[in-house]
């Protein structure tokens, strides 16, 4: 089924994603955030999720720190864009360290993001190579909650199945409005810090069925991610 974004007696839209046996939440019905990150430093636990799997599973000791910058370079309307992205490992090392290892490893090169809704909650969902909102990379990463996560414009974020430490490959992109107004239970990782009003560009043009919530009807392609040298 495809991975949506559960909001919980809200009215919204939930955001969702398959990490294994179900469906990655983005916006709305993970379960409860205890207020503080999951996993110790140096002590991040991937686990096999029984999805199939092409990708190396990242080592426990995380191998970044701090603020990570990165490009993102995007495929739509025939050419390409750069976004440029600043992670937070200090805030999210184990979910950061995955989103690294799986974007050096090649994992989100050429995947379409599938999902973008237009009302109640701004997101743009991508990173599953199936295109269908089912996909991961066969392993889970911890939770990273925050009682003062946000999800204002340009938030990189984790969807989830709304149960613990179910996030995998799927991320959402806050393209608009100040704040979502989505409960803290979405690990924040990220900024997008250049090239957010491109991105916006395509999202003004809606879904491929005028529904809020759907296929976006401008493609956009994770063609690359590229880290600046240590």
């Amino acid at each position: 089924m495809k991975k949506l974004l559960p909001l919980v007696a809200v009215p919204l839209f939930a955001l969702t994603a398959c990490g294994g046996g179900g469906t990655e939440t983005t916006a709305g019905g993970p379960a409860t955030a205890d207020g503080s990150t999951s996993a110790a430093a140096g002590a991040c636990a991937y686990t096999p999720s029984g999805q199939p799997s092409t990708v190396e599973l990242p080592p426990a000791d995380p191998t970044v720190s701090g603020e990570v910058p990165a490009t993102l370079t995007i495929g739509a309307d025939g050419s390409d864009h750069e976004l440029g992205l600043e992670l937070d490992a200090a805030a999210a090392p184990c979910t950061v360290n995955s989103f690294v290892s799986l974007a050096e490893q090649g994992y989100y090169d050429g995947t379409s993001c599938h999902r973008l809704t237009t009302q109640g909650i701004f997101v743009l969902q991508c990173g599953d190579p199936t295109g269908t909102g089912t996909g991961g990379p066969g392993y889970t990463i911890p939770d990273e909650f925050r009682d003062d996560m946000t999800y204002g414009l340009g938030t990189l974020a984790m969807a989830n199945t709304g149960h613990a430490d179910s996030g995998g490959s799927q991320f959402f992109i806050v393209y608009a409005g100040e704040d979502s107004q989505l409960p803290p239970q979405y690990t924040v990782f990220g900024q997008i810090t250049e090239g957010l009003e491109e991105l916006q560009g395509f999202a003004e043009q809606g879904t491929t069925d005028g529904s809020g919530d759907g296929t976006p009807a401008v493609e956009v392609t994770l063609e690359s991610f590229t880290f600046p040298e240590a």
